[in-house]
């Protein structure tokens, strides 16, 4: 894919600006009516490029959605069944990706399609706000190839394909960075509204927005030019508090389990340090942001100068204090790979102009002509194969997680159709969610029992089963503690064994049980 020809005039100027410079946009002197004309058609080009090129990606991962054979991951099933009780707050996220579920299903119904609609959308806006970042920053020719290198990266792939906080939080942060940079500018005093809106968006999508405002201060308050955009910011922030103030108001009502559930999740409380953990995190980095874009990253930032440029220095700071502070949580405790994912809406930016500006065109192609073929082959591999009929095992499967639930749901269904009067349990978080979608109908009832006492999921929080004592249950259990559970019940009575496969060689097994007048743990 290439921006488009014909620009020979605005083309050279763009390209032969060296990286030192300030932005167009802030140099820019006034220019003769031809020239000024050849901008604006470069201008209207690239814009158009970028669009059609993330519009055309989009599509294509819709066309996907509607296709593909994937069951619900269980963290998808518990947001839409969050979106069926809209509330300001949920135990462990934020409410704004359950409110854009409830969106979308009410739009478009139930299915698996409807719920992660808005998935490649939200990455689609995300996509055109780090192409005006780096049109802003750099020129449109750079905009161009960010937002295709965004849209490309395989940790968007994935999120595109998955709904979750990062998909509602991405286009929050890259929204927030591109009104950051026209705040900035002279005459761009009202973008500070729209700053305050994103990142008040973006804490009520995920709370690790909160680190892009961290990395806001930081930068005004450190780089000596910049501490001018202090007070603005702050009352930027002040806003985005503002708009955040339901959720806060939530938590208070609820013992601030949310903010338990961030301090529990980090588990900072074990050995002191893990380097292996380290290690896997810095390993997954590769895979989340591609593997050339990683490495060309380590080595903008292993450079001398690197700092000393202002353009480089600010997506630096939107990008390097997220992914350090990961790694020290990786090594502390635990990180996914996915936590380190903000930092990657300016690194993006920062290495295409690292490689355009360094001469290495062909090297930033293939690139993403890499990350793509990766997507290809994650999500696209299995279903085509077996198209052809050629089975995947379900070790060499990407996606095997995400399959089984649905017969799963079915047989567990058929059961408590043949067992009328008994509610649902599961003895496990992710078996509840998943059981409550596909099960039909839906039993919005369900309860989860665990061995594990206190408040430790959404379920636990408002459907505890100590509100369900003297009942009757069909359980459905999966990790073996029939003992525990026995002493909890009056009757346990073993039903049957469901095994859902996941592909060739792989599979999951239950045990169901008629779990008879709950009374609860006894006290010694």
């Amino acid at each position: 894919m290439s921006p488009p020809p014909g620009f020979p005039y605005a083309v050279a100027v763009e390209t032969a600006r060296p990286l030192s410079m300030p932005s167009l946009s802030a140099t820019r002197p006034a220019m003769p009516a031809p020239a000024a004309e050849w901008a604006t058609r470069e201008r209207h080009a690239y814009l158009a490029w970028t669009a059609a090129s993330v519009a055309a990606i989009t599509v294509v991962r819709l066309l996907w959605l509607a296709v593909q054979s994937a069951d619900l991951y269980p963290d998808e099933a518990q947001y839409w069944f969050w979106a069926q009780h809209p509330a300001l707050g949920y135990y462990s996220k934020p409410p704004l990706v359950a409110w854009i579920i409830a969106l979308t299903t009410a739009l478009f119904g139930n299915s698996e399609f409807a719920i992660r609609l808005s998935a490649p959308l939200l990455h689609a806006a995300a996509a055109l706000f780090v192409y005006g970042t780096a049109a802003r920053l750099y020129d449109r020719r750079t905009g161009f190839w960010s937002a295709v290198a965004y849209a490309s990266l395989p940790g968007v792939s994935l999120s595109a394909f998955i709904i979750s906080t990062d998909a509602v939080l991405l286009p929050c942060w890259a929204a927030a960075l591109y009104a950051f940079v026209r705040a900035r500018e002279a005459g761009g005093q009202r973008w500070w509204l729209a700053v305050g809106i994103a990142a008040g968006l973006g804490l009520l999508a995920k709370y690790a927005m909160m680190y892009w405002l961290l990395s806001a201060f930081g930068y005004v308050l450190l780089v000596r030019d910049e501490r001018r955009h202090f007070r603005p910011l702050l009352a930027a922030s002040a806003l985005a508090l503002l708009i955040y103030l339901p959720n806060l108001w939530w938590n208070w009502s609820n013992g601030f389990v949310s903010y338990l559930h961030v301090r529990d999740n980090a588990e900072l409380s074990g050995p002191l340090l893990h380097p292996i953990a380290l290690f896997e995190f810095f390993g997954s980095q590769f895979g989340v942001f591609g593997p050339l874009f990683f490495a060309g990253l380590l080595a903008i930032l292993a450079r001398r100068r690197t700092f000393a440029e202002p353009r480089i220095r600010l997506l630096a700071v939107f990008a390097l204090p997220t992914l350090v502070m990961m790694l020290g949580v990786s090594l502390l405790s635990r990180a996914q790979p996915n936590w380190a994912a903000p930092a990657y809406v300016s690194a993006v930016v920062l290495v295409v102009a690292w490689l355009l500006h360094g001469g290495w065109h062909r090297m930033l192609r293939f690139a993403i002509a890499v990350n793509l073929a990766a997507a290809v082959a994650l999500f696209g591999a299995a279903d085509a194969l077996a198209a052809v009929g050629v089975s995947v095992p379900a070790k060499y499967d990407p996606l095997h997680r995400l399959r089984g639930w649905r017969e799963l749901g079915a047989r567990v269904g058929a059961a408590l159709a043949a067992n009328p009067g008994l509610t649902l349990l599961a003895d496990d978080r992710e078996l509840v969610a998943a059981l409550i979608y596909y099960v039909r109908p839906h039993p919005f009832g369900a309860v989860e029992w665990s061995v594990i006492p206190g408040i430790t999921d959404h379920w636990r929080l408002v459907n505890n089963i100590d509100r369900h004592r003297g009942e009757d249950f069909l359980a459905v259990t999966q990790h073996g503690l029939v003992p525990e559970m026995r002493a909890e019940f009056a009757e346990l009575t073993r039903l049957q064994t469901i095994t859902t496969r996941t592909g060739p060689g792989g599979g999951r097994s239950y045990v169901l049980y008629i779990a008879r007048d709950y009374h609860g743990r006894l006290k010694p």
